[in-house]
């Protein structure tokens, strides 16, 4: 509130009194400095007549200045006059001359009559804020929809129905072809801008829009020519009459350019149209495509079935070559064998015919060796062919390998160096020892012979995981753990084609007559057999690696006892049932038993040994072979122990491929041994079969012997 009251102490008295009811107030000294206070948070002017003796041109030009909302409440105190009547009308006259809005109060006046009239000044003052703020937010509303409107590319436009006044915005008359500063009309502009092939739909639209009896809505699309520039253009209008309360029209809406979306239209039409006409034609193509697809097809199938016959061939030769390879160096190495034997044999039975025994047993020894190297070719193959009698058990492999330490050096030469990296800890490994063992040594050999030179020969051990990824790129092995046996080298290596070829049985890159080409063979039938796998990397110069890979076993090591020294045991006349088909091996089987003490019965095969177990003669063990003609001898077995439950039963084969597996196929008090054997194996296996305090029994004359 701002207080002008130059006079005496009138300017101080009113401020404080005011002060007291909360109103904020600032004293004026000179009309100027009046002028110069008033702003847009003035509330009342309070002034007396005596301030207004001088010139009022600055209040006059300030209060000029004021927004169009604003009327500033001024409050004039007047004194009484005698002279001058009873008021004083010159002061209030030169107020009035340039504002209205004027309250006169006659001095002296009392402070309720003071207060009253201010604060009916502030309602009038707090009216015209209000006033302020609506038309303030009204004009940030109209600008919001100016710019949303022109950032959409929206059109707006008005039309009163009573007065014809058409009004356009800038956008409005582009869409019409109009300049922005064009007067527009609703015959001249709008109807005068419509295409004259849309015009009578578009004006019956704006008649449906206007009618009091319909809803008002008004939503249509033509086209427009501009009046100035002739260009055609596409529009979507939308918009609806609004009335009064007297029923006064006023119909109003937006304005759209969809002139881009028609030509797409008609663009997305014509390929459609060619569309159509291209799938007419292929459809035509088709007909006569369908049949050359037809024929094509059966070209096709014919030069299949022609190829596949080709391809069955060459897999036929191929496998008759392997087979020619395998069976050529099977022959050449038993040629050589029984060449050994044979000649032995000979020369034994000249000189036993002229009565001639001197140096026989360089010759028995010659024979014997010949036989013992054709039983070794035998297993290798039986090894390949993964098809030998494997006697598995958990097996410390780093115990193992440390075993062979001695044995491996004396089989290297002095330049080798000879390192073991055995990983601790290393879990029990399911496996044959034996034949773990001839694999390292052989392993061990190839690294020696690939070092003609000297190196490094490394005996390494860990623990493999494959997972499930790698078992599907590999499907020839399981996931899971493994145990992992590595025989590295330093030597000369091999070359990727040598690698594709080292497994298979015969091939061999020695020298001929220095090795069968049945080592790795045996090897990689050994592993497989065993559930796991053999992996070989080599490179030429760099040397070789071939790393063992074997399941991981679930349980505790078997106790194993040192061998003792082999020596032949006799029997005590105990009753041994032999059922053998082979009439040469059963003659010479019952003539060791028979060397070893033991009364032999004899069976040729299944039929003839069910009679002698169904009956009551005495047996203390059967032996008998595994490849039995008809029932087997594992099937013969069960028959025996339906009979005879506490039967030992030792079996006897040299190829069995359900015998392959011996903890998979041997019963309780079953053994097995594979054929050919020395005398001294079998009679100790017997012995650990048979009591040794067995009374003797003699057969039955009843049943003949065979």
């Amino acid at each position: 509130m701002l207080i002008s009251a130059p006079f005496g102490r009138d300017a101080a008295s009113v401020s404080r009194l005011l002060a007291g009811h909360d109103y904020d107030t600032s004293v004026c000294a000179a009309v100027g400095d009046l002028a110069a206070a008033l702003d847009d948070r003035t509330g009342v002017v309070l002034v007396t007549e005596e301030a207004l003796s001088g010139g009022l041109e600055p209040l006059r030009t300030a209060l000029a200045a004021q927004p169009a909302w604003s009327d500033i409440p001024f409050i004039l105190l007047a004194s009484r006059r005698e002279a001058d009547g009873p008021l004083n009308e010159r002061a209030r006259l030169r107020l009035t001359e340039i504002l209205a809005n004027t309250i006169v109060l006659e001095r002296p006046i009392g402070t309720a009559s003071l207060l009253s009239a201010i604060r009916s000044a502030m309602r009038s003052r707090q009216r015209q804020f209000e006033m302020r703020d609506r038309l303030r937010d009204l004009a940030e509303g109209e600008e919001r929809l100016r710019l949303a409107t022109g950032a959409a590319d929206i059109g707006t436009w008005e039309y009163d129905p009573e007065s014809e006044i058409l009004i356009y915005d800038t956008r409005c008359r582009a869409l019409f072809g109009l300049p922005a500063d064009a007067a527009v009309t609703y015959q001249g502009s709008f109807v005068a801008g419509l295409h004259e092939e849309d015009r009578e739909r578009a004006l019956a639209a704006v008649g449906r829009s206007l009618d009091p009896g319909g809803d008002g809505y008004y939503d249509i699309e033509y086209r427009t020519v501009g009046l100035q520039d002739g260009i055609v253009r596409w529009v979507n209008a939308r918009g609806r009459t609004i009335r009064s309360e007297t029923g006064r029209a006023r119909f109003l809406g937006t304005v759209v350019d969809i002139s881009a979306r028609k030509q797409a239209e008609a663009a997305l039409a014509a390929s459609q149209a060619a569309l159509r006409r291209e799938g007419e034609q292929l459809d035509q193509l088709n007909r006569t495509l369908e049949q050359k697809v037809a024929e094509r097809t059966a070209e096709l199938e014919a030069e299949m079935a022609s190829r596949s016959h080709a391809e069955a061939a060459l897999r036929q030769s191929q496998k008759m070559e392997a087979v020619g390879q395998l069976t050529g160096g099977i022959a050449h190495d038993f040629n050589n064998m029984l060449t050994g034997v044979i000649g032995a044999m000979d020369i034994m039975k000249r000189r036993l015919a002229n009565g001639r025994t001197d140096d026989l047993e360089r010759f028995m020894d010659a024979a014997a060796a010949s036989a013992q190297r054709a039983a070794a070719l035998t297993a290798r193959l039986l090894a390949f062919s993964r098809r030998q009698s494997l006697d598995t058990k958990p097996t410390d492999v780093n115990a193992l390998a440390q075993s062979l330490d001695d044995l491996l050096r004396r089989s290297i030469r002095e330049n080798i160096a000879l390192d073991f990296a055995l990983a601790p800890d290393l879990p029990l490994a399911v496996t044959d020892a034996n034949q773990l063992e001839s694999a390292i040594l052989n392993l061990t050999i190839n690294a020696r012979d690939a070092m003609p030179d000297g190196g490094q020969l490394t005996i390494e051990t860990n623990i493999v995981e494959f997972d499930a990824a790698y078992a599907a790129v590999k499907p020839d092995i399981e996931p899971g753990r493994y145990v992992m046996i590595a025989v590295a080298d330093t030597g000369v290596g091999m070359t990727p084609e040598v690698l594709e070829k080292v497994f298979e049985p015969f091939f061999s890159t020695k020298p001929t007559g220095q090795g069968t080409g049945l080592g790795l063979s045996m090897v990689y039938g050994f592993a497989r057999q065993s559930g796991g796998q053999v992996r070989i990397h080599s490179r030429p110069g760099e040397g070789t690696s071939v790393k063992i890979y074997l399941p991981i076993a679930e349980q505790s090591p078997v106790a194993t006892t040192p061998d003792a020294p082999v020596m032949v045991i006799d029997g005590h006349g105990q009753t041994v049932l032999l059922v053998e088909d082979d009439q040469s091996v059963r003659l010479l089987v019952r003539d060791v038993l028979e060397e070893l003490r033991y009364v032999t019965i004899e069976a040729s095969d299944a039929d003839t040994a069910l009679p002698i177990l169904q009956s009551d003669q005495h047996i203390d063990l059967m032996v008998s072979d595994v490849g039995l003609p008809g029932m087997n001898g594992r099937q013969l077995a069960e028959v025996a122990r339906a009979h005879r439950p506490d039967l030992p039963i030792l079996f006897v084969t040299g190829y069995a491929e359900n015998a392959a597996i011996r903890a998979g196929f041997l019963g309780t008090n079953m053994a097995m041994i594979t054929k050919p054997f020395a005398i001294e194996a079998l009679s100790a296996k017997i012995a650990e079969m048979v009591p040794s305090d067995a009374d003797p029994v003699q057969p039955d004359p009843k049943i003949p012997a065979e």
